[in-house]
């Protein structure tokens, strides 16, 4: 894929608060850039959230409104949430890993897609970008994980 960016940061909270807050979609517009709308659009096969459940997101990227939907293609918590799209302007595979830390919880998220059209040709300034944006996630994570005590 052409491109492929991981973000870590280590926040100071048990690795089921932080995964328990992240992995909840009805959070995603809280902390993750450019969100603006995240819904549960098809359920798991059980029910609910986890595996084969899908979100539909609204968000905005350099300028432009993207509308996507990732299906949950591994759901293990507190630990993983690995989502693959499966509709939308581009291919995206977002992965997000929780661990146990000394100092807390290794919170970690993984992008890679944008393999056809204008992000295939904008690759290195779109690396650039999503590292930054999955930098500040994440320090939004731990803000707003802090904020509520």
């Amino acid at each position: 894929m052409t491109i492929d960016v991981t973000a870590e940061r280590v926040i100071p909270l048990p690795s089921e608060r932080v995964a328990g807050y992240a992995m909840d979609w009805r959070h995603d517009a809280d902390w993750t850039q450019g969100i603006r709308t995240a819904a549960l659009t098809s359920e798991a096969d059980g029910g609910g959230f986890g595996t084969g459940a899908e979100v539909t997101r609204t968000a905005y990227f350099l300028g432009r409104r993207i509308d996507y939907v990732l299906r949950v293609a591994a759901y293990d918590f507190p630990g993983l949430l690995d989502m693959v799209s499966v509709a939308g302007p581009m291919p995206m595979h977002v992965t997000y890993t929780f661990e146990p830390h000394q100092d807390g919880t290794l919170a970690r998220i993984r992008v890679r897609g944008g393999e056809q059209g204008f992000y295939r040709l904008a690759a290195p300034l779109l690396a650039r970008q999503v590292r930054a944006n999955l930098a500040k996630d994440l320090r939004d994570l731990e803000a707003r994980l802090l904020e509520q005590g």
